[in-house]
């Protein structure tokens, strides 16, 4: 998920419900669908001083979700919201924007959320909502990004960050790392060095666009 085909306008992050005594801070809300691998990336980034921010709330739409008892371990607000619960997708997507605005989340970070995000959700959070890829975006979108790696007989994968629209995995790149594949690579072995990398640049990436300081030119981010 990322931002639209077009020319996005430049997004500058306003701080909103910031923390005592920490007035740099910034709110993000973190959506999970698994076991929050990445999210515990972001958590222990925050708990280290690598990433100024504070985590909100966690969100999941699956109640056995593993990540949820690591947000509760972190001391982290935690909700679990459905999607079957809802009438339709929009329906769903205005009422986890709300949930996430209601708590002063100023960015919003996909964790292995296994939801396409349509416009009722993207249009409250304008350049605003990332996600991290296990593939050097734009090469294999969608689930699978290790499988169809070894199947193309590709000799480098990695991961990608980048911003979030309703098209999957089609929008503004903001940091990449690549992962060599080597002869006789399985999908576990190649996935388990690509997720080191994704563990290593999603929370750069989360700074980064928290200062503000980067705009959007056509399909290219640049940071100032």
């Amino acid at each position: 998920m990322s931002s639209n085909p077009g020319t996005p306008e430049p997004r500058n992050l306003e701080p909103r419900n910031l923390e005592p005594g920490n007035p740099g801070t910034q709110s993000i809300g973190v959506l999970i669908s698994g076991r929050g691998s990445n999210l515990q990336a972001i958590i222990d980034a925050i708990a280290s001083g690598r990433l100024d921010a504070r985590i909100a709330v966690v969100i999941s739409n699956r109640a056995d979700a593993a990540g949820l008892d690591r947000a509760r371990a972190a001391g982290i607000e935690t909700l679990v919201m459905p999607h079957k619960a809802y009438p339709d997708r929009a329906a769903y997507d205005r009422a986890l924007a709300g949930a996430l605005k209601s708590r002063g989340v100023v960015l919003v970070c996909l964790a292995g959320f296994m939801r396409l995000l349509g416009p009722a959700f993207i249009d409250e959070f304008p350049n605003a909502v990332l996600n991290v890829h296990p593939s050097l975006l734009p090469a294999f979108p969608g689930v699978d990004g290790q499988r169809q790696a070894l199947e193309h007989g590709v000799k480098v994968a990695g991961a990608t960050v980048h911003f979030v629209t309703p098209d999957l995995d089609a929008g503004p790149i903001l940091l990449q790392a690549t992962v060599p594949v080597l002869d006789g690579d399985t999908e576990e072995a190649l996935s388990a060095r690509i997720l080191a990398e994704e563990h290593r640049i999603y929370p750069e990436a989360i700074g980064r666009v928290l200062t503000g300081r980067w705009r959007i030119d056509g399909r290219r981010v640049t940071f100032l």
